[in-house]
């Protein structure tokens, strides 16, 4: 406001300046400083610049300048700058005779005051003047001295606002010149067309105003730049009791010539259907279409209320959402215009939000919405406080209305709801006026919060600003970034619909008394009174309901009294009257049918519906002149009077315990009902308040003043939001945070305000150190209260539990101090609920006296615990209205009423942030009080009161259930009784089986433990939970959570936490979780797990784990010290060839080589290596194979690694490094590849994976290459403790058997990492004092810093997303220039992680500093990457690696990675096993992944942990590396004990037993029971049962109680294996004894699960043969072995998809489409129909499954020859085929050739009439081969097509002689002994073919089959079938591999096989079937008949062996 000095001689001062007043007009230049004024400077000025407006501008900057408090110096820059350099004259005036001039300027401008004073005249145009509490002050003063000197006073009159005083115009703000300019405005407001004008003419051309001063919306600013005058005609009026100030209707704003309405007509199908009711938009509407609609820019809007800016905001919805329509809306073809368009919109692909500052203007934002929307199938939800959103129904929906707090508190959230933000697209800011409120601040945090997201992630998301009108609207279009040009839209009075007139009543006297009530009445009655006598209907408003009745009846009283009654009375004519009224007389409420009749009515949200309903038709009819209503009227109902009276502006504000001023949003909301567009030409509005607070709403209404910042008073807590989310790390991001804020704009704009001064903004404009300032501040603060981390020095920040809770519940930074400094870890109920009302949000809250009387009663009646300090404090209030409300107290005063919503709303939140404390302090028991408080002031009862109180059940039941004498029959009693039980025990039997329902569901959670010791310090706990209580959808709704905890004896810490969420559909299914706790030496007694519900009262349970048969394991810390050795030369060696070898990569030994060189390469011990990754254990092992070749040199050796990317690994570096300089062999023997047995046998080196070998080495007696194998290297043993474990332990096992059976010593050596059991490992691979190198973590090449980061967040995709941004730091911070690995646990995540990243280096002035090639290097790359994600992000220098990429992708990563071309590469876990990629730093991004068979996330093995870490530090660079691994908080302990101390390594063979033991016996190893004993002794199993017993079950530890253990363990074993009938078992002399059947054969052979055969036995007996491949299908996805088939998060929805693209349904009833088998069913099915598939994912799974069907098949094909089934096996043969060629048997066998369609094979059908089969088209010429295929017209493809058909084989089938049971060979097939077993000679050979075509490329080697589409090398083979009828003889599958190929004619391709049969019972003459089936091709099997004569007496012919004509099988 304006200011002029204050003096105690006033009236001498004001006759100082009265005589000292010289005035001159002609503006010369004098010395005298008098002479120096307003005139004289702007005159100078309007010498420089010639038009007055911009003179006058100048003048005042000048004015302002000399003014200021700066220095001489510091004003020449800026005054040269306004004046130029032509006149440096005036410039050196200026600066010499400053003082003057400064002094001369304020005595006219404060002899102008006076004159105002004394005269009170006003500012032409504005009869009204709004005073300061200082101006009213010097007026006070100024009557005083007039009546003390009377005698001398002189009249000061206008005279002095007269034409003479010319100069002090512009610069005081009257006199002539401010005259003539209010009148050119006043002129221009009347006349001609609008011009849209902003503060500079024509700068913005969406400003629309009515005047010159168009920044003032229309008036004129003061020179302070603080105020803006009134609008011109406005009236003051002062009465005896009251002033009123009248404020005339604005002219309506006429068109400008170009202004044209948008016809609804004119709108493309999307609009025209959503606006259907509309003929055209309204003016504003119309003028902002084409930007709202027409573009994707920001908009801000000011315009009056009622101007229709929800349906702008409706505009700029329908541009989002026709973003995302298919087809286009202005691209729609829309004929038919009664039927609503067509259209598709992708829902799930955005969102919207709109941010409505009031839960009411949310609720009618959602109606209006959602009718509007629903044709379109858009979801318009309200999330606020009363209404919650499930993740589903969020998800669901597309248009989300939210308030301010709210939305804050979604996005200030690092985790659980980043989905949902990220999809945002539009964000909606109504009433964003409101930045000038106490909630301000949260707009400026959401706006900031969305601006940065939109720079950081590089997405678009519009923002949109709707307001009431702004006086400083660039500002506030600044602060939304609204392009000033294209979006800023900016609308005065004279746009609103109905003018209004507005009136401000200020009535003498204070607040709240009764006589300024009695006032307020008085003056309301004569307003409405006069208002009605006209004729029209008021509505008055009040601010609490029971003021509605009173005002009403008071207005009724008055207006009696004055005799005007009869003017309210209804019109009895109304049509409507006689109905109306006679639902008055049925209304319930008795004050509405009381008032009725004398013309007034009432209406509140405290009335029924029915009445409220009944109240606005009522008034809409005319029938009520006079409505006193509450404000939830104006935002509620569209009900509009012509006048509208707010009777009071004091309302009750909870949140401050104190009556406020009504809101100005109120204010507008109310005056937006005033006036009826139909019916009147404007409105009326009146606003009554108390005379002090006159000034605050008319100038709040009229805008007079710029909108101010809020956001300091909240800077530490948005602070601290920001910190939690991860969005500010440094003081820097602080800095930068801060300038997107309101308040940096302000701060630029009016610095004073915010404690700066000119000399700040002038040195530092971007007021960088200020804002630095304000950030250490804060974090100091928040550094103080352990909120966050802060370090001065380096400015950097990181939050803390506390300050994430904090943060994610909305607390006060003071509110933490509180707790810090008063919360314990045992705390009473009373302790939690005192503390809780010390919490700053209860502060403000304080007693009255009218409210003493109540308070006591509620302490006396409804606290259940002890109030401390009484009601007279604010704690003390907030905890008796608790008390209160949890006890459902009824409570009388309106003000309390208020105070306990409040309390009850905030203490929920709070309470629940107090629980979360506890949580991360591990304090259990105030965890539980928190939690249980919490559960209380939800339900609204006491935790001591019956939990059944929660259901409704009546009455009289529950006196009964409490009992008499305060006993309470509790829930576990009432579980145990039936209903009958239960209806007697309430006295009500009806009732019993209602109770006893209600019993059940009461949620409950039985935990059951099993504990197992890890090291003697760490405990493993396998916890279960299962839920015990019937669900129902109504009482649980979708899901209900849990809380676990394990505690310690003493119930005061918690050891581990977790939360279990229930759903309905597998509610029952137990839910199995694994953890680790630690524990104390001796362990105590016992632990306790306690279960308590999250919302339910009463619904815990505590189960009590014992601990007393407790075993800890003996402590072995055996290390092996890194010798101080001088590192050995190559030349050590001793073998020129071998120093050739190493000497291309090192000249030395490492020092761990150096020190294990003498052991592997001069010895034979068996030899364990235990260090570090990176430390050179490759080389151990190239020593121990040395050794090896040079000690047995015809002998192999066996390298095992756990992978098949190690293994390609070890195949390519030693393939190119040894093979060819040493004269060795290598070959590669894993699933993906399978080399004939010659190649095994010449093969020196064989590399394969554990399973292959183990499958290998089962039949060693019949593989004489196992059995010459001299060294066996197993890499990375410590994998003994994984899944994979029990494979190595045969393996180790068997080899050692082979040893001792074949009496050839075999060398094993073990690499791992450092072992804490080594001595145990040893122990097991024959190690003594020889062999055994232990190295500490610590032993590596280069020294490693780890750091381990927690995390908090219960979901992993928001938890994973919260750790981008740290990671991105990490990298900045850590490896600025060096290449980083990000390991992350999915593909999925891969693609996330990269192009969070990608979004992160955006905001970098070098987006691509990740990048180290040049632009054209780079392109190259890009067009060789196949992956669009990857070629994304390698155009950033990141790259991914996953196993979804192709083989190239994957080569391309690794190759710019090695070369240094890119710097990080974000891979997933396999890369650390399968590439060696060493990085300076490596970050762990989550240490867990999706695990398909628990259905939940599982933390990764220790081992891949410290696998990934291992590529931390690169040898030949570094001399230090980083590790950063990334946890969940709950994880942080465990990985910082067990990442720097080795892990125990455990075996878990007893938990895959049967599989191992199965092979063996199938091999014949095993007989019996003491075999088996036997055989375990050999393990690693059987060393660890005696060192861990507890860890394994093994009770006694005694010699006999461990072989007791071990052979209970091998019954159960045989026990399943003989239910699977793998095995027989029988009982002789006492010993139990095995063998093997041949289904246990054919699950050995095949490598398959027992299980499997089960399956396979029981299905196939009673397989449905009329569809026999559909079933097959089925029944072949169903094995065990698919169960390891990962389906990830979210795949469920993929598969019921796929579902509907497949031939045929995957289950009849519920499908489980998390299921792998499912899964497997569905790839199998689109492999079939060569179907797209989803994603890259689905195509790696397919190969997975096709890699495995095969075997699986093969295993069928054998049961089914078990079972003697031939249908069935031919059906398992031809289902094999089709997976091999992905074609369906029905379709055309031609189909084969890859790009063949149905058509083409149709035209070659028809082409070659002739052809039957397949078979036919192998024999025709090349000629007549190519004429076929030339009739299909694809010229292109004829060639392909035809090598394709040259490399099917075709096969010659002869049947030789047959072998008798002796073994003679017998010259003819008759006379054959019946039921005797005979043996059939099979000959299979190629036949030659001479054709010019040559093989496909894909045909590397003789003897491949030729299966494109398969994706994997197969090798040809054929099915021997030996049939007679439907019963199976005989069946044997030859090979063709590596038999030549089929035009080979040097090496012909024959083999021969022997069928064995036996002849039947029945002599006489039998024809046998010979049916061979080819196992990769169809349609090219054949069948031959082999005629048997079967009787007595010599063979005499011999059988024909000339095979029929080939046909299908």
């Amino acid at each position: 406001m304006p200011e002029f000095l204050y003096r105690p001689d006033l009236l001498a001062y004001l006759e100082e300046l009265e005589g000292s007043h010289v005035s001159r007009g002609d503006g010369s230049s004098d010395s005298a400083p008098g002479c120096f004024s307003q005139a004289w400077l702007l005159a100078r000025c309007r010498s420089i610049v010639a038009d007055p407006e911009s003179a006058d501008a100048l003048c005042r900057e000048v004015c302002a300048l000399l003014q200021s408090d700066r220095g001489d110096d510091d004003i020449q820059g800026p005054l040269l700058e306004l004046v130029g350099y032509d006149n440096m004259e005036f410039l050196g005036s200026l600066v010499s005779q400053r003082a003057d001039i400064v002094r001369g300027i304020t005595a006219e401008s404060d002899r102008a005051r006076v004159a105002a004073l004394r005269g009170g005249w006003s500012l032409p145009g504005v009869q009204a003047v709004v005073r300061t509490e200082r101006d009213l002050a010097i007026g006070k003063e100024l009557s005083k001295a007039r009546r003390r000197r009377k005698a001398t006073a002189a009249a000061a009159g206008p005279a002095d606002c007269t034409e003479g005083a010319q100069g002090p115009a512009q610069v005081l703000g009257s006199g002539t010149d401010l005259r003539r300019a209010r009148e050119r405005q006043l002129t221009q407001r009347t006349a001609g067309a609008l011009k849209p004008e902003s503060r500079s003419a024509e700068r913005y051309p969406y400003v629309f105003t009515s005047g010159p001063a168009a920044g003032a919306g229309g008036a004129l600013l003061s020179m302070f730049g603080t105020k803006y005058a009134l609008p011109a005609g406005t009236v003051r009026n002062e009465f005896e009791d009251h002033e009123e100030i009248t404020i005339p209707t604005a002219r309506t704003a006429p068109r400008r010539d170009m202004e044209q309405p948008v016809e609804i007509a004119d709108m493309d199908p999307l609009c025209q259907y959503t606006f259907r009711k509309y003929t055209a938009l309204n003016r504003i509407q119309s003028i902002i279409y084409p930007t709202a609609y027409g573009s994707n820019e920001n908009i801000l809007l000011s315009a009056p209320t009622g101007a229709g800016k929800t349906d702008v905001a409706l505009l700029t919805i329908l541009r989002t959402i026709a973003q995302f329509c298919t087809p286009s809306p202005a691209e729609l073809d829309w004929a038919d215009k009664s039927r609503k368009p067509e259209l598709t919109v992708a829902k799930s692909e955005f969102k919207i939000v709109y941010v409505a500052p009031m839960k009411a203007l949310a609720a009618e934002v959602v109606e209006k919405y959602q009718s509007r929307l629903r044709w379109l199938g858009i979801s318009c939800r309200e999330l606020t406080g009363d209404m919650q959103l499930t993740k589903a129904e969020v998800s669901a929906t597309q248009i989300i209305v939210t308030t301010p707090e709210k939305w804050d508190v979604v996005t200030r959230k690092g985790s659980g709801d980043t989905d949902l933000v990220d999809q945002v697209r539009l964000l909606i800011v109504d009433e964003i006026h409101l930045l000038n409120e106490d909630r301000g601040s949260v707009l400026e945090a959401l706006v900031a919060r969305t601006q940065r997201q939109v720079e950081s992630r590089q997405k678009m998301i519009r923002l949109v600003g709707l307001s009431a009108t702004l006086p400083n609207y660039v500002d506030v279009a600044a602060f939304l970034g609204v392009n000033l040009r294209r979006g800023l839209f900016y609308f005065d009075g004279g746009f609103r619909p109905v003018p209004l007139e507005q009136h401000f009543v200020g009535v003498h006297g204070k607040a709240g008394t009764p006589a300024t009530a009695r006032l307020l009445n008085r003056v309301c009655y004569d307003r409405v009174n006069q208002l009605v006598a006209e004729g029209h209907q008021v509505m008055v408003f009040v601010h609490a309901r029971k003021d509605t009745v009173a005002t009403a009846r008071a207005l009724r009283d008055l207006a009696m009294a004055d005799g005007t009654l009869e003017q309210f009375t209804a019109q009895t004519g109304a049509t409507k009257h006689p109905a109306l009224a006679a639902r008055v007389g049925r209304a319930r409420g008795r004050e509405l049918r009381e008032l009725y009749s004398f013309g007034f009515s009432i209406h509140h949200a405290g009335m029924p519906r029915p009445d409220r309903s009944l109240v606005e038709e009522l008034f809409a009819a005319g029938l009520v002149r006079v409505l006193c209503c509450t404000a939830t009227l104006a935002w509620g109902v569209n009900l509009p009077a012509y006048a509208v009276v707010i009777k009071g502006t004091q309302v009750y504000n909870a949140q401050k315990g104190a009556f406020t001023d009504l809101s100005i949003l109120d204010v507008l909301q109310i005056f937006g009902r005033a006036g009826r567009p139909q019916y009147e030409s404007h409105g009326v509005g009146y606003i009554l308040t108390t005379h002090d607070r006159l000034a605050h709403y008319v100038s709040a209404i009229t805008m007079q003043h710029p909108i101010e910042s809020r956001f300091a008073a909240n800077m530490i807590d948005n602070l601290n939001a920001e910190i939690s989310l991860g969005t500010v790390t440094s003081v820097e991001e602080g800095v930068a945070w801060l300038g997107y804020t309101y308040m940096f704009i302000r701060m630029q704009k009016n610095p004073l305000v915010y404690g700066l001064d000119g000399n700040e903004l002038a040195d530092d404009p971007m007021l960088g150190r200020r804002r630095g300032e304000m950030v250490r501040k804060a974090a100091l603060e928040l550094s103080r209260l352990q909120m966050i981390v802060f370090d001065p020095a380096t400015g950097f920040m990181a939050p803390k539990d506390l300050g994430r809770i904090a943060s994610s519940y909305y607390l006060r930074h003071e509110s933490v101090e509180t707790f810090n400094r008063l919360m314990r870890a045992r705390m009473t109920e009373a302790d939690a609920i005192a503390l809780l009302c010390q919490s700053k949000e209860f502060e403000q809250i304080r007693a009255r006296n009218t409210e003493t009387r109540e308070l006591a009663q509620l302490l006396e009646d409804a606290c259940c615990c002890d109030v401390k300090g009484g009601a007279d404090s604010a704690a003390g209030k907030a905890s008796i209205l608790l008390q209160a409300g949890i006890s459902r107290s009824i409570i009388e005063d309106f003000a309390l009423v208020s105070d306990s919503m409040y309390v009850a709303q905030n203490a929920g939140r709070i309470i629940r942030a107090l629980f979360e404390i506890a949580l991360s302090r591990r304090w259990g028991p105030a965890a539980a009080v928190a939690l249980s408080l919490s559960r209380s002031i939800e339900r609204q009862m006491w935790p001591f009161e019956h939990p059944l109180k929660q259901f409704p059940v009546p009455a009289p039941v529950m006196r009964y259930l409490e009992g008499t004498a305060g006993i309470t029959v509790d829930v576990e009693r009432l579980r145990e009784m039936d209903s009958g039980e239960l209806g007697a025990l309430v006295h009500n039997r009806a009732y019993g089986p209602t109770l006893a329902a209600i019993v059940h569901q009461l949620p409950r959670l039985e935990l059951a433990a099993e504990v197992a010791p890890i090291t003697r310090s760490v405990l493993q706990v396998t916890m279960t939970a299962v839920a015990d209580f019937e669900w129902s959808d109504r009482v649980h709704g979708t899901a209900e959570a849990f809380w676990v905890w394990v505690e310690d004896a003493n119930n005061t810490e918690i050891y581990h936490t977790e939360n279990i969420l229930l759903r309905r559909r597998d509610h029952r299914a137990p839910k199995v979780s694994v953890f680790t706790i630690p524990v104390h030496d001796p362990p105590p007694a016992q632990i306790f797990l306690r279960a308590a519900s999250d919302r339910w009262v009463g619904a815990e349970t505590v189960t009590a784990v014992s601990l007393r048969h407790l075993v800890l394991p003996e402590h072995h810390d055996v290390h092996t010290d890194l010798l101080d050795l001088q590192p050995l030369p190559v030349a050590a060696l001793n073998n020129p060839v071998l120093e050739a070898i190493c000497s291309e990569r090192f000249t030395h030994f490492n020092p761990v080589q150096t020190q294990i060189f003498h052991t592997l390469y001069h010895q034979n011990h068996n030899a364990l290596v235990g260090a570090p990754t990176g430390s050179g254990k490759t080389v151990a092992a190239e020593l121990a194979m040395w050794r090896a070749f040079r000690e047995h040199p015809r002998q192999k050796v066996v390298y095992i690694a756990p992978l098949k990317a190690l293994v390609k690994e070890r195949m390519a570096d030693w393939g190119r490094r040894m093979v060819g300089p040493m004269g060795r062999t290598i070959v590669e023997l894993t699933g993906d590849v399978t080399p004939d047995v010659s190649a095994i046998r010449r093969a020196d080196i064989i590399v394969t994976t554990p399973e292959k070998w183990d499958g290998v080495s089962r039949s060693w007696r019949a593989r004489d290459y196992v059995t010459s194998v001299s060294l066996v290297i197993i890499d990375e043993i410590h994998l003994l403790g994984g899944d994979r474990g029990p494979v190595l332990e045969v393996i180790v096992s068997r080899m050692n058997h082979i040893s001792a059976q074949t009496g050839r010593a075999v060398r094993v050596v073990g690499l791992s990492t450092a072992l804490a059991n080594a001595r145990d490992l040893a122990d097991w691979l024959g190690i003594r004092t020889a062999g055994l190198y232990n190295f500490r973590h610590s032993v590596r090449p280069v020294p490693l810093e780890m750091y381990i980061d927690g995390f908090p967040g219960r979901h992993y995709c928001p938890r994973m997303a919260s750790m981008n941004r740290p990671a991105y730091r990490a990298i900045r911070t850590h490896s600025p220039r060096k290449p980083v690995i990000i390991f992350v646990s999915s593909r999925r995540q891969t693609r996330l992680t990269a192009l969070d990243l990608i979004a992160f280096c955006g905001i970098e002035d070098n987006p691509r500093h990740f990048l180290h090639m040049d632009e054209a290097e780079a392109e190259a790359v890009l067009e060789r990457a196949v992956d669009p994600s990857l070629r994304l992000s390698l155009s950033f220098g990141i790259g991914m690696h996953h196993a979804g990429l192709t083989e190239g992708d994957r080569r391309i990563c690794e190759q710019l990675f090695h070369d240094r071309k890119i710097q990080v590469l974000v891979a997933t876990s396999t890369l650390a096993w399968g590439v060696n990629l060493p990085a300076h730093l490596v970050i762990l991004k989550g240490t867990e992944f999706y695990d398909a068979k628990s259905k939940g996330y599982v933390d990764f093995p220790l081992t891949d942990v410290l696998q990934m870490i291992g590529r931390a530090g690169r040898p030949q660079f570094d001399d230090s590396a980083v590790a950063r691994i990334f946890v969940t908080d709950a994880k942080k302990d465990f990985y910082k004990k067990f990442l720097h101390a080795p892990f125990p390594v455990e075996s878990s063979l007893h938990k895959h037993l049967r599989e191992h033991i199965n092979a063996e016996i199938a091999g014949g190893s095993i007989t019996s029971a003491q075999d088996a004993v036997d055989y375990l002794s050999w393990t690693y199993l059987y060393r660890r049962l005696r060192q861990n017993p507890t860890y394994y079950g093994v009770e006694d530890t005694t010699e006999g109680g461990v072989n007791r253990y071990l052979s209970r363990l091998v019954m159960d074993c045989f026990g399943e294996l003989e239910r699977a009938q793998c095995v027989e078992i029988s009982y002789v002399d006492g010993s139990v004894a095995v063998a093997p059947t041949p289904l246990g054969r054919v699950a050995s052979q095949y490598y398959l699960s027992p299980a499997t055969m089960t399956t396979f036995t029981e299905r196939l007996a009673g397989i449905d043969r009329s569809n026999l491949f559909c079933d097959l299908l089925h029944l072949l996805s169903e094995a065990a072995e698919w169960a390891e088939l990962p389906v990830r998060h979210n795949e469920d929805l993929l598969n019921r998809e796929l579902e509907r693209e497949v031939p045929f349904p995957i289950g009849r009833g519920r499908v489980d489409y998390l299921s792998p088998h499912a899964k497997t069913n569905l790839l199998l099915q689109k492999h079939l129909v060569r179907g797209r598939l989803p994603c890259t994912d689905y195509t790696t799974d397919t190969r997975t499954v096709l890699d495995s069907s095969i075997r699986i098949l093969q295993a069928m094909v054998d049961v089914a020859a078990y079972l003697g089934d031939t249908q069935v096996a031919l059906a398992a043969m031809e289902l094999m085929q089709a997976i091999k060629q992905a074609t369906m048997p029905a379709d055309s066998p031609l189909l084969q050739l890859p790009g063949l369609s149905a058509n083409h094979a149709a035209a070659v059908a028809s082409q070659a009439p002739g052809l039957r089969c397949l078979g036919d088209l192998l024999v025709l010429p090349d000629s007549q081969l190519r004429a076929a295929f030339s009739a299909t017209g694809a010229a292109g493809a004829v060639d392909a097509w035809c090598e394709g058909i040259r490399a099917l084989p075709l096969a010659d089938v002869s049947v030789g002689s047959t072998a008798s049971p002796a073994g003679a060979e017998l010259a003819a097939l008759d006379h054959l002994q019946p039921q005797t077993q005979y043996s059939l000679m099979v000959t299979l050979s190629y036949a030659p073919k001479d054709t010019a075509f040559k093989l496909p490329a894909l045909i590397k080697e003789p003897g491949q089959a030729y299966t494109p589409r398969f994706g994997k090398a197969q090798y040809e083979g054929w099915w021997l079938v030996l049939a007679q009828g439907e019963e199976l003889l005989a069946v044997k599958r030859v090979s063709m591999q590596g038999r030549g190929g089929p035009r080979s004619t040097s090496q012909p391709a024959v083999s021969r096989a022997r069928l064995a049969f036996i002849t039947p019972e029945s002599p006489g003459a039998h024809t046998m079937r010979l049916l061979v089936v080819s196992d990769a091709y169809l349609g090219l099997d054949q069948e031959v008949d082999v005629n048997i004569t079967v009787g007595v007496g010599e063979p005499t012919a011999v059988a024909s062996d000339a095979p029929e004509e080939p046909q299908a099988a």
